[in-house]
């Protein structure tokens, strides 16, 4: 069944023959990949491009490389959603650099330091590695265009598609390291981790909860180097929201016209959401205007 979709995907796309699979592939042919395309693009795996006002550097990138996989999740999957059907081939036809964490606050600061920028008063306030929450899609695009105006590359958010792809370096489990999580691994609301099938839910004592996000890169990074893709603070993209993937496009950098639909994407979960709300596949609606105190984002720059 597999091959015959993707030979259908193909022939949609006019006969194009797919680079690689990455769910067929094992974890020293992904990090080879990964390795070509940064050599490719005379670029370091991990990266950061310099300020040219400032010195500083930029958030950190990590080079992903281009390839096939299938987005959203199959129905026995633990916590699947609707929302997460029908599962569709979906095409990284170029490769693509991704933040390995999310925008940190102290990296906003510099933002509003050159630019202005004063959040209400009435928000509470990340610092340092933290990442940053409370920002709307509109401060966020102004925060890109400084950003690409100070550095001369072109940054932006990731399709759903990408950061799915991205986060899942490979991986056609739940997350990246299997289809069951504790807190070890991802920062959730410990009293609702992964369903089993004895009991849908149950508390895990030896989890803290927590009232507020780690610093970025407490938890382990997937195989491409990319830290909290799982939990922590909910991630913006720039895919205008669907309530299924039937329209999801077969191009994994194709954003859709938003017209009136003013709700987006947002991936990864947060440390407010139950486990499941943090799988690869797992999205969510939000308003694009929306601000809250576990939303964050996580940059795209292209090479």
């Amino acid at each position: 069944m597999r091959g015959e979709q993707m030979d259908a995907v193909v022939q949609a796309r006019g006969g194009d023959t797919p680079e690689m699979f990455v769910h067929d592939m094992d974890a020293t042919s992904l990090r080879a990949a990964q390795q070509m395309a940064a050599q490719q693009a005379g670029l370091s795996v991990y990266f950061s491009d310099t300020m040219h006002a400032s010195g500083t550097r930029a958030p950190e990138m990590a080079v992903i490389p281009s390839g096939w996989f299938e987005i959203g999740s199959p129905e026995h999957e633990p916590g699947h959603d609707d929302s997460e059907s029908p599962q569709r081939y979906v095409q990284v036809s170029r490769a693509f650099a991704i933040g390995r964490f999310t925008v940190t606050a102290e990296q906003w600061e510099q933002f509003a330091a050159a630019t202005g920028f004063r959040p209400g008063r009435e928000l509470i306030w990340p610092k340092g590695r933290e990442p940053i929450v409370n920002v709307r899609t509109p401060d966020i695009e102004r925060y890109i265009a400084w950003l690409n105006a100070e550095t001369g590359k072109l940054y932006r958010l990731p399709t759903e598609a990408e950061w799915e792809y991205a986060a899942r370096a490979g991986t056609h489990t739940a997350f990246h390291f299997g289809d069951m999580t504790s807190c070890k691994e991802v920062l959730f609301k410990p009293i609702f981790p992964m369903p089993t099938r004895k009991k849908k839910w149950s508390f895990m004592p030896q989890c803290a909860q927590l009232m507020w996000a780690m610093e970025v890169g407490t938890k382990p990074a997937n195989l491409w180097g990319l830290h909290d893709v799982h939990g922590n603070v909910w991630e913006v993209t720039a895919t205008p929201w669907q309530p299924n993937h039937l329209k999801t496009p077969s191009d994994a950098h194709q954003v859709e016209s938003r017209g009136k639909n003013q709700r987006i994407v947002v991936k990864g979960g947060s440390w407010f959401d139950p486990a499941v709300a943090a799988r690869s596949a797992a999205r969510w609606s939000r308003l694009r205007d929306e601000l809250d105190v576990n939303m964050g984002f996580r940059l795209v720059r292209e090479i």
